[in-house]
């Protein structure tokens, strides 16, 4: 059941990630595993045998369910985001909305009445809009090439996948929106595509966005470790601010796809899927309360 559970929590990390303006690392948050998260990447890098031992097994078994999930994703689901681009911007502000009400029942001991670090939210806010923004500016307008395997391209591809991962790790904070910034999501996600067809022509290129993933995850996750264990109170009104502004990116969504629509309105906006994306949080809030009450029970 354990191993299940953690491959259904990255298979929705991955349903997350592949969709501009929504976090995995929001997911995780949700799910309440956020903290075992990073603090599992972290023993990769620094802990001892036994912990990284026991972050490989976590982690491989998130990593199965992502894989699955964003493999169904871009293989399935990439018309979707086509044609009811709304209906799914909808689903996942209901999601982004309804969990913060749990994060702060969930962190109510942490955040106590220190008022004052509420412009670590603001700034949070202001992170995601200004990203967003910028996305609108610049990642919309161009699309990088990356059939041309050159040295100028490896660097990108690098630099760029380092970047977005630094990112998907807090929540609120969309790494494919940042690739859209860097005109690279729609290359990689096609490019993963022709790979999961079994074209391999861009393998070397796939090959040199993981290692940026690798180094972006090695080079961010013990700041974000220590910001969490060190400065907790301030960490999450700064991810709730993260998930605030994620409200403004998902609205910008259907901005990003390969024809531009709209930005989300009031007009366009789907009700029943706002309210069944707060069913879902709701939903894997209480799976998650039942399998915190058997191991407790279990102890």
């Amino acid at each position: 059941m354990k191993v299940l559970w953690n491959m259904v929590q990255g298979f929705c990390m991955a349903l997350a990630d592949s969709v501009p303006g929504v976090s995995g690392g929001t997911i995780a948050f949700i799910l309440g595993f956020y903290d075992k998260f990073i603090f599992s990447l972290n023993a990769l890098v620094s802990g001892s045998r036994q912990e990284r031992k026991e972050a490989v097994i976590f982690l491989g078994r998130l990593a199965a369910g992502w894989v699955i999930g964003f493999g169904g994703s871009v293989l399935l689901l990439g018309a979707v985001f086509e044609t009811h681009i709304y209906e799914l911007s909808s689903l996942f502000m209901g999601m982004t909305l309804f969990a913060i009400p749990v994060v702060l029942l969930e962190e109510h001991k942490t955040l106590g009445n220190k008022y004052y670090n509420l412009i670590f939210t603001g700034i949070g806010v202001l992170i995601v809009s200004l990203i967003t923004y910028l996305n609108q500016a610049v990642g919309a307008t161009r699309t990088y090439d990356i059939e041309n395997f050159s040295v100028v391209t490896v660097i990108y591809v690098f630099v760029a996948a380092m970047i977005a991962i630094s990112a998907m790790v807090l929540p609120g904070i969309s790494g494919s929106t940042l690739l859209l910034v860097f005109g690279l999501y729609i290359p990689i996600i096609n490019a993963i595509r022709e790979f999961l067809h079994f074209n391999f022509a861009y393998f070397p290129t796939l090959v040199v966005f993981g290692l940026g993933i690798l180094t972006g995850i090695v080079t961010t996750i013990r700041l974000v470790k220590t910001g969490m264990e060190k400065y907790r109170c301030q960490m999450i009104h700064l991810i709730l601010g993260l998930m605030l502004g994620s409200l403004y990116a998902i609205a910008m969504g259907p901005t990003t796809l390969d024809v531009p629509q709209p930005a989300l309105t009031m007009q366009s906006f789907h009700i029943l899927y706002f309210i069944l994306g707060g069913a879902i949080v709701a939903g894997l809030t209480l799976v998650k309360t039942r399998m915190a009450e058997e191991k407790e029970g279990s102890e």
